[in-house]
């Protein structure tokens, strides 16, 4: 643990309980090996798992380990995302984590996203409306190229959004 946080949840808990938050964060050990390393009974450690002050020095450690394999992490992202010999899906999702730790990414989209999506829904609509028009006309030469348009208008985009 980080020892600037002299006043956390951990460091108010005693030996026997940090050593057990310490097990139920590495999750090799069930709960009953837990009590039993700890020399307490599985009642008590269950006890202990209610406890708001041992649900807080839980999440207070787990922070606490991640915070230790953040720089590890981002050295890591940062070799695939110059690796001459990494994929370019592999690439991207790096850049994209990258970017949303940032804060500079989000799933949720932006107006030119939307924008596009909103086009390309129109388009397969148009396109479907075309097709079952020229199959409701039979021969009529007309609605059967506005459908060949649109399929390859439609294509078009698809490889123009890629």
């Amino acid at each position: 643990m980080d020892k600037n946080r002299q006043n956390n949840a951990f460091s108010k808990l005693d030996k026997v309980r940090q050593k057990a938050i310490i097990m139920l964060f590495e999750d090799e050990l069930t709960d009953k090996e837990i009590a039993k390393s700890v020399h307490r009974s599985r009642a008590t450690l269950g006890k202990w798992k209610n406890d708001p002050l041992f649900k807080q020095a839980q999440q207070e450690y787990a922070i606490s380990v991640l915070d230790t394999a953040l720089p590890d992490s981002v050295r890591e992202l940062m070799k695939l995302i110059n690796g001459k010999k990494v994929p370019a899906m592999v690439k991207l999702q790096a850049i994209q984590t990258v970017f949303k730790r940032a804060g500079l990414f989000s799933d949720n989209g932006t107006p030119e996203l939307d924008a596009a999506r909103i086009r390309k829904a129109n388009a397969d609509a148009d396109l479907t409306e075309a097709k079952v028009r020229a199959l409701q006309g039979g021969n009529n030469k007309q609605e059967t190229k506005v459908a060949e348009l649109m399929g390859e208008l439609k294509d078009a985009f698809e490889t123009s959004s890629e």
